[in-house]
């Protein structure tokens, strides 16, 4: 049988397949499944990522136990009037930063170990010619914690870091402002055991302020110690257990 002209000519490039077929819609749905499984090993990677953030300690201890217990010692009828626990705030005035500002970057570098957050750095607001302070000048550090890292820092500060203090004899009670906040001092950095002896080049302190959502002394030193802040006088110190 003859053939035609038509069935003579050879075979199109690429097997006689049109462009854009099957196989290569294929091959780019296959490279795009190979890139999401890298990125989800990658995510999978670290230990916890995907995983639900358990709630703070303290918090549960708080939400089960101490907001009965200061509902019944004040009577509060609506739930919203119980106080807690709106903020702490660590502040570190360094006066060493005025001649050798590298002190100043030691500071931060263990504040931020402490409480798990980049501190922000302070400046001078005036100019002090006896000291040797210009204005605008970096003295300082702090660090605003809140939720649950603010809970976190609360629950190693009370369990860990103060009876770490030498000859403790409880903190006082007079640190209050008149509006529900309390205010601590801290001689040095190394009770807290996130801090390395052997790297801490001078021994410095800082001041922890617990800003409550009460403007009663009272009512904020109640819900301190219940907390477990261990004031002086205390007989009965409140112990969080796990």
């Amino acid at each position: 049988m003859a053939t035609t002209e038509k069935e003579k000519k050879p075979a199109a490039k690429g097997g006689g397949q049109p462009k854009g077929g099957g196989d290569a819609k294929e091959s780019k749905a296959s490279k795009g499944k190979k890139k999401k499984e890298a990125g989800d090993y990658k995510q999978s990677a670290h230990a916890g990522v995907g995983l639900p953030i358990p709630t703070p300690r303290l918090k549960t201890y708080y939400n089960e136990t101490v907001r009965s217990r200061l509902r019944e010692q004040f009577g509060y009828k609506n739930p919203h009037e119980i106080p807690t626990v709106e903020k702490i705030v660590l502040n570190c005035g360094v006066g060493e930063a005025i001649k050798n500002p590298k002190v100043l970057d030691k500071v931060v570098e263990e504040l931020a170990i402490i409480s798990g957050q980049r501190p922000v750095r302070r400046k001078a607001k005036k100019s002090i010619a006896n000291f040797g302070q210009r204005e605008g000048q970096e003295i300082g550090a702090a660090v605003t914690l809140r939720g649950a890292m603010m809970w976190e820092f609360m629950d190693r500060l009370i369990t860990v870091a103060i009876p770490r203090i030498r000859d403790f004899r409880g903190i006082n009670t007079r640190s209050f402002d008149g509006r529900g906040n309390y205010s601590m001092g801290v001689k040095e950095q190394m009770i807290f055991p996130e801090i390395n002896y052997d790297m801490v080049e001078q021994i410095h302190g800082m001041d922890i302020t617990f800003v409550t959502t009460t403007n009663k002394d009272d009512q904020a030193f109640a819900l301190l110690r219940e907390l477990g802040m261990p004031f002086k006088g205390d007989d009965k110190p409140i112990i969080v257990q796990d």
